[in-house]
């Protein structure tokens, strides 16, 4: 099966029971070994993973001056074509279609994979030294992270299909609201990390109606993918 055709690893229909299933994931160790993709666990509306043709352009600076670190689409040889390191795509609407994976060689097949996403909004990404290839389609740029959260962010909205936002810097910890969702089509995560594996998850949910989480000083990352927008109310 092509990339375009794959779906991300791991999507379920409700809550992903972390102590269960955790225990059947792989180590995403430096020796690579393989591991699940835990974030990719959420609702059943997860896309395809089709790219929609938009091709990133590795030559043009984003809106801060900031040259990308490669482009959206297309697949990379870690150690040669990029470094290992954390990665930042943005701004993808659902009709783009980004898809990236990590694998552990080249092989293209379905075994091969390390972790993977379909990602609306922005996502994070830790590509590792241990990885052999990633690859992305119908992804905007890639920028690279910086080692350590810098800033003060003071929004006390997130949009409810934001996507993977970094604590710290994208938003600021404390505790948020979504209220109305319906049919288990909201999904949230709390992740420790930007490996994807099923030990990244902190904890998540499948949410109807309203969800109240609390975004911890000591959290990496918080995903939120079809909500309603969330509030901050502490």
């Amino acid at each position: 099966m092509g990339t375009k055709g794959k779906i991300a690893l791991g999507v379920v229909v409700g809550v992903v029971v972390i102590g269960a299933v955790s225990a059947n994931s792989g180590n995403d160790d430096d020796k690579g070994g393989k591991d699940s993709s835990a974030s990719s666990a959420q609702h059943s509306g997860t896309g395809s993973g089709k790219a929609s043709g938009h091709k990133g352009e590795s030559g043009k600076k984003d809106e801060g001056g900031k040259a990308p670190a490669f482009g959206g689409d297309g697949s990379y040889v870690v150690g040669k074509d990029i470094q290992p390191g954390t990665y930042r795509t943005a701004d993808n609407s659902d009709s783009d279609g980004c898809y990236w994976e990590r694998a552990k060689d080249a092989s293209g097949e379905f075994d091969s994979i390390l972790a993977n996403d379909n990602v609306t909004g922005t996502s994070y990404v830790t590509v590792k030294a241990s990885d052999k290839v990633f690859k992305t389609n119908g992804c905007k740029d890639w920028q690279t992270v910086a080692g350590k959260p810098s800033g003060a962010p003071g929004t006390q909205k997130i949009g409810g299909d934001a996507g993977m936002l970094r604590v710290g810097v994208d938003i600021a910890p404390g505790t948020y609201k979504s209220a109305g969702n319906k049919d288990d089509g909201c999904y949230w995560e709390r992740t420790k990390d930007a490996l994807h594996s099923l030990e990244s998850i902190a904890a998540n949910d499948n949410v109807t109606g309203t969800a109240v989480v609390t975004v911890g000083a000591k959290d990496a990352y918080f995903k939120t993918t079809g909500c309603k927008d969330w509030t901050k109310s502490s």
